[in-house]
Formats: structure tokens, sequence, C-alpha cells
């Protein structure tokens, strides 16, 4: 059976199917949203306002005037009394739309500057003390509709948008204005009568006591075009930068020590630093615009000796022993370094709190380096860098799981298994006691333990878990998993 689309109504203006997204509905009949409008004026209609006969569409006042009832006394209002059948509205290429009459002319100067006509409270725009029509509210050049945020008015009493305006009476020629279109000088005559003459300022010409002026010109600086900058006075035009000379502000001045100004890029040039790493991008490493000897002369490198200020023994620097102020200060285990000093005191490398480890004696290092010189040693025993000894001299190997050197513990305070001082960067745990890090292995294969396979023995040792079963655990048949737990040796 072959597929039949559904059957949709048709709109009676146009003919064509209406779906029910924009339809709507009068008389009986579904029309186009586009098409519900009155047949004679053209009016977009609503279900308040519609009016429907024989298939036509018509808003209140022209049915009334087709269909109404004519002549004195009918309808309410004197607009009911009108005699017009709307054969205004019927003519060919009218469109609906009806010509205006002709206004009726005001007195000279009092009327609209534009057409001359009355203008009344509802359509008056307000320009320059003097009324216009609304529809007279536009640009002289262009013909723009205006408000009061684009409307400029002209020296000869005209009124036009902001571009127009800049294009007749702005300034001409290379920076001024915005965008290309400012730039042009061939749409109006630049000799106008109008026009204003630009000229340049002489801001120098009023000059002020030695001091006291504008640093550049020497001129006094006025209110109006006062800019500061560390508690000097400038002129605006001359607030630029002393190399490039490009117009400053708060944000990119900079003061230089020969008590001028300049922007960001030329300051860093002049006064940053300079070489490969210094300041952002590379326009900042080109030190072209001076010589060697100027860039030496003017910014010599100047080592900064950190034991020149000696402090009391005991309170300044572990390193150099002088005096650690607060803006170099770093700490490490209650004592103040240099930040110069601060290093690694076997490779150097500069330290922060995530890699500095305080060794026993009392030097600090990086974890390498701790690694190397107290760590434990040999196979299994911490990560790839400290199993290497890059120095000449081989790094001391503890061939016995006891030390041989360092300061001894009191009593029940040390190490466990060596009686070694612990320090918090190699302490284990284990029952309330504490081990080293080497130390902490079992105490019959020597295999390095941690918190999931450490068993504590009733003899204070540690054991793995399979010495800790040949040793204290249940033997015999049944007990333990797997056959090396049934072994009787």
């Amino acid at each position: 059976m072959p597929f039949k689309p559904a059957d949709n109504p048709k709109c009676p203006k146009c003919g064509k199917s209406v779906y029910a997204a924009e339809e709507r509905v009068a008389g009986g009949n579904k029309w186009h949203k586009q098409c519900f409008k009155c047949g004679m004026c053209g009016k977009m209609l609503d279900s308040t306002n519609c009016a429907e006969h024989e298939n036509e569409l018509y808003c209140k006042n022209c049915h009334g005037r087709k269909y109404g009832p004519k002549g004195y006394g009918f309808g309410g209002g004197a607009g009911c009394l009108s005699m017009d059948t709307g054969a205004q509205f019927q003519g060919e290429g009218t469109n609906g739309h009806f010509e205006p009459k002709p206004m009726s002319k005001a007195p000279e100067g009092e009327g609209c500057p534009r057409c001359g006509g009355y203008v009344y409270m509802a359509e008056q725009m307000l320009a320059r003390g003097r009324a216009y029509h609304k529809g007279c509210f536009k640009c002289g050049e262009c013909k723009k509709g205006l408000d009061s945020v684009n409307c400029c008015e002209g020296p000869d009493r005209n009124i036009y948008c902001k571009v127009c305006y800049g294009k007749k009476y702005g300034p001409k020629g290379y920076g001024y204005g915005q965008g290309g279109g400012a730039l042009q000088s061939d749409t109006t005559n630049i000799e106008c009568e109008f026009a204003p003459k630009p000229s340049a300022v002489d801001t120098s010409a009023i000059k002020a006591s030695p001091g006291q002026g504008c640093p550049r010109c020497g001129g006094v600086v006025f209110a109006a075009e006062q800019v500061l900058s560390k508690g000097r006075e400038w002129h605006r035009k001359c607030y630029k930068c002393r190399d490039c000379s490009k117009t400053l502000d708060s944000i990119i001045a900079c003061d230089g020590p020969d008590r001028d100004v300049y922007c960001k890029t030329c300051y860093g040039k002049k006064w940053g630093p300079h070489g490969y790493g210094f300041a952002c991008g590379s326009g900042f490493l080109q030190t072209d615009c001076m010589s060697e000897e100027q860039l030496a002369s003017q910014k010599p490198m100047v080592t900064i000796d950190t034991t020149v200020i000696k402090a009391p023994e005991g309170q300044g620097c572990p390193r150099c022993g002088g005096m650690v102020f607060a803006a170099e200060q770093q700490l490490a285990k209650g004592t103040m370094w240099h930040k110069k000093c601060f290093n690694c005191n076997e490779c150097h490398r500069p330290l922060d709190s995530m890699i500095a480890c305080d060794g026993p004696d009392r030097e600090i290092h990086c974890r390498a380096c701790y690694g190397k010189l107290f760590g434990p040693k040999g196979f299994g025993f911490g990560h790839t860098p400290t199993l290497v000894s890059t120095d000449a001299q081989a790094a001391p190997v503890h061939t016995d799981a006891k030390p041989a050197n360092g300061p001894k513990a009191k009593d029940g305070k040390g190490c466990t298994r060596c009686g070694y001082a612990v320090y918090e960067a190699e302490k284990m745990l284990s029952k309330n006691r504490i081990w080293h890090k080497r130390c902490f292995s079992c105490f019959d294969c020597h295999k390095s333990l941690d918190s999931t396979n450490l068993n504590d023995g009733p003899n204070g040792e540690i054991y793995c878990r399979g010495c800790y079963g040949r040793n204290y655990g249940p033997r015999g048949v049944g007990f333990g998993m797997g056959a090396g737990a049934l072994t009787m040796a």
C-alpha cells in the first residue's frame, strides 16, 4: 500500500500547508504567522484586534471602514462618523502605506532646523537647544539615525554621527582617530571655514622656577595637564619614554636612576639584567644599545660577601658564620642559613625545604649525597643514585649491620640494634622502638623490612615472616602454609 502523507490545512491567504508550529486560527481557518495580517493596511494581527470576513482578515478599524455602518449615530466617537471606505489602501503599489500629508511650516527659527515644520512634544529630539523631529534627527552626511549618545554638533550648526564628524572636522593624518577610516582626508574640504586649525602647543613658553616645573621642558605644569611620577609633575605631552618617545601611563612607566622616565622595554635594555636567561622574551636579551664598557661601568657586578658582618657565636649562618637577615633567611632544624649558603655540602646544589637533609655532621645535604654518605649500601637499598659513587674516593661500605662510628645515644634512646643516635631522616618505628633504616632488617636473613612484613620477636629483635615462623611459629603437620612451614629444621 503506497504511503500517503497526512493532509495539512491550507492557508487561505497563500494556499500553502500550515503546520502546528506556525499556525494562527481565525474564523475556522488556519493561517501562517506571516500571513496573519490586515488585508487593507498590512498591520500584523492577534486575537484581540482580528476581524474576519469571507476568508479575509482585517484589523478592527479597516473592517469598520469597509463593512461597518456609515453615517450619523453609528459607532462610538468621531472616528466612526467617517464615510471613509478604505479606498486609499486599495491602490496598486502602495503596499498598505499612504504618503504623509504636507507638514505645516513654523515661523522662521522656531521649527525643526532641518525641515522647518512644527515640532510637537511627542516627537521632539533636542540638540544644542533646538528641537528636531524624530524623523529629521539624523546625520547630515550619511543620514544615519542619531540619539543622545552618538550625536555630534558641528560648527556649521548641523548634526552628524561620530564617524562623519571625525572625517569632516577631526584631525587628519597618521596617528589620529580610530581605525583606517579616520586617517583619510579626501572626503571633506580641509580648508573649510568651520574646521578647527590644530596648533602645536609650546609647553615651555611659560617657564617655572628651577626645580618646580616639568623635568623635561622646564615649563609650568597646570592641573589640567598634570601627570605625576615619583613626586614630580610632568606635562602630559612630555610624559613619554626618553629613548623611544612612546607615550606612557601609570602601568608602563619606569623611573630610571638618571631621574628620567622610560617604557618597560627601554628600561630593561638600559638598566635591566643582560644576557641569557634574564627577564622575559628575546627582546630583553639584546645588549646592542650599549657597549660592554658602558654595561660594566653602569652596572658593575658585585660579589656579595656574607661574612663581612659577623654574628655572635652560635647565632649566625652555620657555614660562613655571618649575620643572617630576614630577607635572605633559610631555616633547617632550628638553624638559620644564608640563601647563598643553603646548598649541599658535597655537590653544592641549591636546596629547598623539599630536598634538604640534615646530616649527623650538622651539615645539610641533598638527598642523593645524603644517601651516599649516610644511607644503607649494597644491593636492594635505596634507589639507583645511592648505589653509585661518582667520587674518586669510594663511599664507605658497611659490611656489618652495625655502624662503626657516630655519636652513641643514651641508653634506651638510640637504635635498638646498634645503639647509635637515630635522626628523623632515617628513623623507622617498631613497637615503640626506633631503628636506623639500615638496621631495620631481619635478624636472621638480613632481609630489608617494612610495615607489611615486619614481625617483632620475643627476644626484642625483628624478623621477616619466614624467619619468624621458623623460630617461633607452630610446627608439625597442618600448621603454616606450604611445605616450607612443615620443616622441623
